[in-house]
Order: structure tokens, then C-alpha cells, then sequence
């Protein structure tokens, strides 16, 4: 996805959005003296850390974000980033092929894992998350919202990216296709205990949100946010804390 994000907003939940991508990196076989790509790999700062972890020789980090990648690490050797649409990465091979909660952006997931998957050198493998969070309020309610008036008419509703994500049975099935000689795919909830509804929209306003921030002027985006956080809160109720439950889909395969 292009368009600006903001890196500070992104941050403001780094701890919570860890795991995921910790699991993920376990998942992966070290490749001491490979190459590793990262993509959509946001402010960089787990790419330095995936660098490490799978003891590659070169990883890149791609991100279409100018501003996230701004406070890119950078003195690591080996480790660099570029700035690029992971809808069209094909600057393999490499060992690794690595995405974290980043190819929901893209549409036609069996197209694109097919392309992936020729990015990868023999023996290499794929690894990938995807929130699968689409059907919560959260979400739900920020498309309901942006189709009333006037945000409608000011910016429309962006595309539902929910709808770019398959099920963990078809990514399964998908990667089996591909030629998987080993596969790990599964369905995990992640639970984040926040202050309340007001940090739900704290915690969407780095990601779900920015599609539409991109599409409004800022009084019109302001005003869609606060219509946005009082339908939140009426559906949630004044819970404190809350109890962000959130689910994900972690995939895994190595290729012959």
C-alpha cells in the first residue's frame, strides 16, 4: 500500500505488535551466510533484529513508506532498505522470503505467493503473517462510518482488505501447490489488554486508519475519527480495560 503512514502512530503499540513477528521468526531456520528479504518491513527495526536472528549475510528491508523508512537502522553490516512496492518485489533469489502483517495490502494472495515463491532460492523458504482481526468492530465499524455522510462523499470507503485474506485451510492448500516440501500454518488470537475503546482507535490509527487519513483532508479525517470512536465505544461499552482480542495467521513453508 502506498501513501503516507506515520511512524510515531505505528510505534505507539510496538510491544503488543512483537509476538506475532517473534513466533513468526521461530518458525524460520537460520540460513548463516544467506540472504533474506523483508517485506514491507515498516520503521526496520525488527528487520535489523530478523537480520540477526537468521544469521544472513545480506537482508533488505522493502517498505513503500518514505517516512517510515526514515528511521531505518542503519551501521549493520549486511542489513540495507529500500524503498518499494512489496506488489511487485522480484529481485530474488534469496534464502527468505520474509513478510510480517503486511501482505493484506496486496490482492490475488495465490498470485502473489506463487511470486514469492519464485524469489526463493532452491531450499529457501517463505514466511508470512496477516491479521485476520476484519470481522471486529474495530474494522467493521471504520468502513461503516467512512460510508456515511460526509465521508463519503469526501473520500469514499477504501477497499475492504479483508477480503485479500484466505483462510489458514486455503494458504495451507496454497503453499502445497506451490510445491511445499514442509508447511506450518495456523490460526493464533493474540490478547491486548488496553485502557479501553479510546486505544483500540489509538492502536488502528497506525494501520487500518491510514487508508483513509490518505483519502481525507484533516478536519474532514478528524471528524470521521471522532464519529469513528463514539460508535466504537457504544458497540464495546466503556470496558476498562479492554481486552483486544486479535487473531492471526501464521505461515511457514520450505521449498525443494
Amino acid at each position: 500500500m502506498t501513501g503516507t503512514w506515520d511512524p510515531a502512530q505505528y510505534r505507539r503499540f510496538a510491544a503488543e505488535r512483537r509476538q506475532p513477528f517473534d513466533d513468526l521468526v521461530a518458525l524460520c531456520t537460520p540460513v548463516a551466510g544467506g540472504s533474506v528479504v523483508d517485506l514491507g518491513c515498516g520503521p526496520g527495526n525488527l528487520t535489523a533484529e530478523l537480520h540477526d536472528a537468521l544469521r544472513a549475510a545480506r537482508t533488505v528491508g522493502v517498505d513503500s513508506s518514505a517516512a517510515m523508512l526514515a528511521d531505518a537502522p542503519t551501521g549493520v553490516p549486511g542489513l540495507s532498505f529500500v524503498q518499494g512496492d512489496l506488489a511487485a518485489w522480484d529481485t530474488g533469489p534469496v534464502d527468505v522470503v520474509f513478510a510480517n502483517a503486511s501482505l493484506q495490502w496486496v490482492d490475488d494472495h495465490p498470485t502473489l505467493l506463487a511470486r514469492l515463491r519464485r524469489g526463493l532460492r532452491p531450499g529457501g523458504q517463505l514466511a508470512f503473517q496477516v491479521p485476520a482481526n476484519f470481522g471486529h468492530p474495530s474494522h467493521r465499524l471504520a468502513r461503516e462510518v467512512a460510508a456515511e455522510a460526509p465521508f463519503a462523499a469526501a473520500g469514499g470507503v477504501p477497499a475492504d482488505r479483508g477480503a485479500a485474506v484466505l483462510a489458514p485451510t486455503a494458504y495451507a492448500e496454497c503453499l502445497d501447490d506451490l510445491g511445499a516440501t514442509h508447511q506450518h500454518v495456523r490460526l493464533q488470537v493474540y490478547g491486548h489488554h488496553l485502557d479501553g475503546p479510546d486505544a483500540v482507535v489509538e492502536w488502528v490509527g497506525g494501520t487500518l486508519l491510514t487508508p483513509y487519513r490518505n483519502r481525507l483532508d484533516p478536519d474532514t479525517y478528524q471528524a470521521f475519527v471522532d464519529r469513528y470512536r463514539r460508535r466504537l465505544t457504544e458497540e464495546l461499552g466503556d470496558r476498562r480495560p479492554y481486552f483486544y482480542a486479535f487473531p492471526r495467521i501464521l505461515c511457514w513453508a520450505r521449498f525443494p
